[in-house]
């Protein structure tokens, strides 16, 4: 009964219960993680198949561009696939232009290394904007009175 039972024996079987706990979790958390690998790699594989067939179209559609270019408005064959190129290369340039701005702005883990100067001493650390743990940290405490 487990009346009859010591406080100790109750320990080590409580123990022994997380312990077992601990190990079933960790071997459904390894089996969650094979099976979502599984499932991420594959999602991979068809992002990569659709992207590719994706590239192949916008191939065939250049052609077809140009070749209406040459057909309808009456352009030099030359003509018409330089301006699809040319097209192509602007539309590239200016993508790289947005995605060069939106890196640029980029915080550069700023919290994280006056953080660890911080940690490292107060002599170490820069004198730049306070962190968010720091803000008011310099202001007393306000003591209530009890009338």
């Amino acid at each position: 009964m487990p009346e009859d039972e010591s406080l100790g024996a109750l320990v080590a079987q409580a123990s022994n219960h997380i312990s077992t706990l601990v190990r079933s979790e960790i071997e459904l958390a390894k089996s969650e993680l094979k099976f979502d690998a599984r499932r991420i790699g594959t999602a991979t594989g068809l992002f990569a198949a659709a992207a590719f067939i994706l590239h192949l179209c916008l191939i065939l559609a250049s052609f077809t561009i140009a070749y209406v270019l040459v057909d309808v408005v009456g352009l030099a064959q030359w003509l018409s696939f330089l301006i699809v190129t040319v097209f192509y290369l602007v539309l590239a340039g200016l993508l790289g232009f947005v995605g060069y701005r939106r890196l640029k702005g980029l915080a550069g883990f700023r919290r994280t290394k006056r953080s660890l100067q911080t940690l490292k001493g107060p002599e170490q650390a820069s004198l730049s904007a306070p962190s968010a743990g720091e803000i008011g940290s310099h202001r007393e405490p306000v003591h209530e009175t009890v009338p």
